[in-house]
């Protein structure tokens, strides 16, 4: 991806981060609406991906075009990374060094089943990280976002402190996490698991990273580790961390198991990634 050129346009930061944000959002409504609309009806056009339990439906091709055209209309001179499209260039041809990176369905199984745990997640990047990201989660209604330079907001406002404390000793924090499509890594990931159990108050396994990482920037739960994710997955929810205070790590490939990204508070992030680093 080339230098971003925000600055040859006169556009400050602040004002390209809003401007972003304001077309994330309305990115991620535009997928929810397809995704409401088909939420109670018979799947249609379900077919496999990596594997026989990684799905994709109509709904997520639909609300991934629906997201797509707005960011035609809108920031043409952008690029996309999408999870069902691929990569994209500039629709004009002429980038402007910002690429979008879209989940339109972040929990595809939990959709399907009716599961209540999936979120839309759009994000903007430039070459120095996340700008601007969104994750919303429909049925809920409710809207997490921040940009690079400001505070994390639900709903278009600012929020205060989680409404219960931050664990400050790992023993007596609740933990997100998530597993693979690939049986041999769920099996390596299980023995993790074995491991992590002991030391926490206790585990929760919700099936959309985007909506774990919101969940852990408000403090419905105090960590987070998953390995397997995607960029389309965690560009947003990681952004919505950092700007809640939280520490972000890369988890590298080992023992068999993919990379990954863990957030947790600094007094929990250390012992944290200490028993989930093989």
């Amino acid at each position: 991806m080339g230098r971003p050129a925000p600055a040859a346009r006169g556009v400050s930061g602040s004002a390209l981060e809003a401007e972003l944000l304001d077309v994330a959002c309305a990115a991620a409504r535009a997928a929810a609406a397809e995704l409401l609309e088909r939420y109670e009806r018979t799947a249609q056009g379900v077919d496999t991906k990596t594997s026989a339990t990684d799905p994709v439906s109509d709904a997520d091709r639909a609300a991934e075009q629906a997201i797509r055209a707005l960011l035609a209309q809108r920031r043409p001179g952008d690029a996309i990374l999408g999870e069902e499209g691929g990569e994209t260039a500039a629709a004009d041809g002429q980038s402007t060094g910002v690429r979008w990176v879209v989940d339109p369905l972040d929990g595809t199984v939990n959709y399907l089943y009716r599961y209540p745990q999936w979120s839309v997640s759009v994000a903007a990047e430039d070459a120095g990280g996340t700008l601007a990201g969104v994750v919303l989660d429909p049925l809920r209604g409710e809207e997490l976002a921040a940009t690079r330079s400001g505070p994390l907001l639900r709903d278009g406002a600012p929020v205060g402190a989680p409404a219960a404390p931050r664990a400050a000793t790992l023993d007596v924090a609740l933990v997100a996490t998530g597993l693979a499509y690939d049986a041999g890594v769920r099996a390596r990931q299980a023995a993790v698991l074995r491991e992590v159990i002991p030391h926490v108050r206790d585990v929760r396994r919700g099936g959309s990273a985007a909506l774990d990482l919101a969940w852990t920037a408000l403090g419905r739960v105090d960590a987070y580790w998953e390995r397997g994710v995607k960029a389309w997955d965690v560009a947003a929810g990681a952004l919505l961390c950092a700007r809640a205070g939280l520490e972000l790590h890369l988890l590298p490939a080992a023992d068999g198991m993919p990379d990954g990204l863990l957030a947790a508070p600094p007094a929990l992030a250390g012992e944290l990634l200490a028993l989930v680093s093989p």
